[in-house]
C-alpha cells in the first residue's frame, strides 16, 4: 500500500475563556460584601480609579440614595468561601483538582452546603471532568478541609463526615453508620432497640449523644458576624412590584482621565506595558462591576415577575422556576446564572431573602408544583381521608389528577411534615 501525504484543512468552534472574560464571571458571583471589598482593593492597587465621595453628588442624586435605611456594619472577617480557598492553596492540587474543588466550593452556601448538584457542577465545568471525577474530589478534598462537615449533601453526610473527623472508636463509627444510614424511620427507640441484639447499649447510647453532639450548619461558624446587605430592593404599589438596585453604601468609581491623559504623551515616546495594563485594568473593572449590577437586576426583575403573589403574602403561592428559564430569557447561560444568583439578596415585603431560594423546581414532570405546595396538598389528602391512606394510594390518586408522582416522592414530603405512616396513623 502506497502512503501519501494530503494536505486537509477543516474547521472547528472553539471558545476560549481570555483572562479578562474569566474575571468577569468570577466578578459575577461575589456577594455585595466581597465586590466591595474587591472594588477597593482595586482602588488602592490602581491610581487610574477613583472613588467618587458622596459629597460631591449632592443636587445631583435623589434623597433616597443618601437614606440610611440599608446601612450596616459589616464585620471585616473571613467568610467561609475564603477560607477553604485559602485552605486549598495550602494543598498540592493537581491544576484539574484545584479547578473542581474551587468550582465546589463556590457552590456551598453559607451553611457549608452543597446546594448544586454534582450534575450541575459538571455543567458549570462544561463537561471537562466527569461526574466520578467531581464527586471523587468533594470527598477527598473539599471533605477533609475545615470546619468539619463541609461540603455535605444532606445533613446525615454532614454528621457523618464529622464523626469519622473525631476519630472516635471504630465500633461507635459503625454504629453511627447503621444509624445514619441503615435503619429506616425516625423513631430513634426502635432503632435501638434493633441494633440491641448486636452491640452493647452504653455504646449505642455513645453512639446517638455524638450524632445528637454534631453541628448540622458547620459553614455558620464562618459567618454569623457578617450582616446579609441586599442588592436589590422589591417596592410595592397600587398596580404592581417593582424592583430596583440599592445604590446605598455602593462605592461609585470612575476613570481618571486627567491622570490617563497627562501620561499618555510619555507613553508613546516610552511604552510602558505594566502602565497600559492598569489603565485597561480599571477600565474593565468600570465595565464589569456596571455589568454585574445591571445582570443581578434583571435576574431580580424575572423572579419578581414571576413570584409577585409571594411578595403579596401568599406563600404557598411560590411558583417553579429554574436557571434554564432565566438563561433562556436573558440570553444567558444557565451556569452564567448559577454564578449571579450565588451570595445574592433580595429585601422583599416579606424580609430579606436569597434570590437562589425564590428558585424552585417542580416536584412533578406534568404539572407546575413546589414542594410546599405539595406538601400542602398532602396534608390535605391525609386530614380528609375516611381510611387510611397509604403513600401509594395517595401517589395514585395524585396522578389520576395528572401529577405523575412516585410513591417514594410521597413519602419524601409526608416525612418532612412529620406525619407518620398509614399504619402509625
Amino acid at each position: 500500500m502506497a502512503i501519501s501525504l494530503i494536505r486537509e484543512l477543516s474547521q472547528k468552534q472553539k471558545i476560549t475563556l481570555t483572562p479578562q472574560l474569566k474575571k468577569s464571571i468570577d466578578l459575577l458571583q461575589l456577594s455585595r460584601y466581597e465586590i466591595i471589598q474587591k472594588i477597593n482593593e482595586e482602588i488602592d492597587i490602581n491610581p487610574f480609579l477613583e472613588k467618587i465621595e458622596l459629597d460631591s453628588l449632592e443636587g445631583e442624586l435623589n434623597d433616597d440614595f443618601f437614606s440610611s435605611e440599608y446601612e450596616k456594619d459589616v464585620v471585616a472577617q473571613q467568610s467561609l468561601r475564603e477560607n477553604l480557598l485559602e485552605q486549598l492553596n495550602d494543598l498540592s492540587l493537581s491544576k484539574d483538582d484545584y479547578l473542581i474543588a474551587e468550582s465546589i466550593i463556590n457552590s456551598l452556601d453559607d451553611s457549608g452546603e452543597l446546594i448544586e448538584g454534582i450534575d450541575e457542577i459538571e455543567n458549570l465545568l462544561d463537561f471537562k471532568f466527569s461526574f466520578k471525577k467531581i464527586e471523587k474530589v468533594l470527598t477527598d478534598v473539599i471533605h477533609l478541609l475545615d470546619p468539619a462537615g463541609v461540603g455535605f449533601r444532606d445533613i446525615k453526610e454532614t454528621i457523618y463526615i464529622q464523626l469519622k473527623r473525631k476519630k472516635i472508636d471504630l465500633q461507635l463509627l459503625k454504629i453511627s453508620n447503621i444509624i445514619l444510614f441503615e435503619s429506616s424511620g425516625l423513631d430513634i427507640l426502635n432503632v435501638k432497640n434493633k441494633l440491641l441484639g448486636e452491640f452493647d447499649e452504653e455504646l449505642i447510647e455513645n453512639s446517638i449523644k455524638l450524632i445528637k453532639g454534631c453541628d448540622l450548619a458547620p459553614g455558620l461558624s464562618y459567618s454569623h458576624d457578617q450582616y446579609v446587605v441586599p442588592d436589590l430592593i422589591i417596592t410595592q404599589n397600587n398596580t404592581n412590584n417593582s424592583v430596583s438596585f440599592i445604590n446605598d453604601q455602593f462605592p461609585i468609581i470612575n476613570i481618571d482621565q486627567e491622570l490617563i491623559n497627562s501620561v499618555q504623551h510619555e507613553l508613546k515616546k516610552d511604552p510602558n506595558e505594566s502602565i497600559l495594563e492598569k489603565i485597561q485594568n480599571a477600565k474593565w473593572l468600570l465595565r464589569a462591576v456596571k455589568k454585574r449590577n445591571e445582570t443581578v437586576l434583571k435576574v431580580g426583575e424575572i423572579i419578581c415577575k414571576k413570584q409577585n403573589a409571594f411578595f403579596e403574602n401568599e406563600p404557598l403561592e411560590i411558583k417553579p422556576l429554574t436557571n434554564k428559564e432565566i438563561s433562556d430569557e436573558l440570553g444567558l447561560h444557565p451556569s452564567t446564572i448559577s454564578r449571579i444568583l450565588r451570595a445574592k439578596f433580595i429585601q422583599t415585603p416579606r424580609g430579606v431573602v436569597p434570590l437562589k431560594s425564590l428558585l424552585i423546581s417542580s416536584v412533578s414532570k406534568t404539572r407546575n408544583v413546589t414542594p410546599i405546595q405539595l406538601m400542602e396538598i398532602i396534608k390535605k389528602i391525609i386530614d380528609d381521608e375516611k381510611s387510611k391512606l397509604s403513600d401509594q394510594d395517595i401517589a395514585l390518586l395524585l396522578n389520576k389528577r395528572g401529577y405523575s408522582l412516585a410513591r417514594r416522592t410521597i413519602s419524601k414530603y409526608r416525612l418532612k411534615l412529620n406525619i407518620p405512616s398509614s399504619r402509625k396513623r
